[in-house]
């Protein structure tokens, strides 16, 4: 299974606004450079945990609400760091993937929140509940570009 790497976005500070970005340092166990998560000013960092250092989402689930809901979201309004293309994300919980020459772990389906149906217009709670996307954590330091491959091959898998 492969995709491709869409869409970079990180926020400066919680509840900021999502910059788009063309590329991206990964650091394991830290995340996305310049990205709240990273530097511990999140909504949530105060909850430590895995699965906080990136988040995904797949372009056709954007499409898919949109086509269903009439919700039209840009990209960045979803609060996820990577946009994918071609690439079930669902299938990658609990197994390692890589993104260009990063390796991430997949951690757990995003589910919608509050903050982003505050952030963003109502029903987007609802219209992406199982379709949010996947929280993961970074294995590998290295760059992230858009355009990179999204590759994932069942030997690998997550550690216990």
């Amino acid at each position: 299974m492969s995709g491709t790497l869409v869409a970079i976005h990180v926020a400066l500070e919680a509840a900021g606004r999502m910059e788009q970005r063309l590329e991206a340092r990964a650091v394991a166990g830290r995340g996305l450079e310049g990205d709240r998560y990273f530097k511990g000013e999140g909504t949530f960092s105060k909850h430590p945990g895995t699965g906080r250092q990136v988040t995904l989402i797949a372009i056709e689930m954007l499409e898919l609400v949109e086509r269903e809901r009439g919700i039209r979201l840009n990209p960045a309004e979803t609060r996820r760091n990577l946009l994918t293309r071609g690439v079930p994300l669902h299938d990658l919980v609990g197994h390692v993937f890589r993104v260009g020459p990063v390796r991430l772990q997949g951690i757990r389906l995003a589910e919608p929140c509050d903050h982003l149906e505050r952030l963003t217009v109502q029903g987007v709670k609802e219209g992406f509940i199982h379709r949010a996307g996947l929280r993961a954590d970074i294995i590998d330091d290295g760059v992230l570009r858009v355009g990179d491959e999204i590759a994932f091959t069942a030997t690998e898998r997550a550690s216990p």
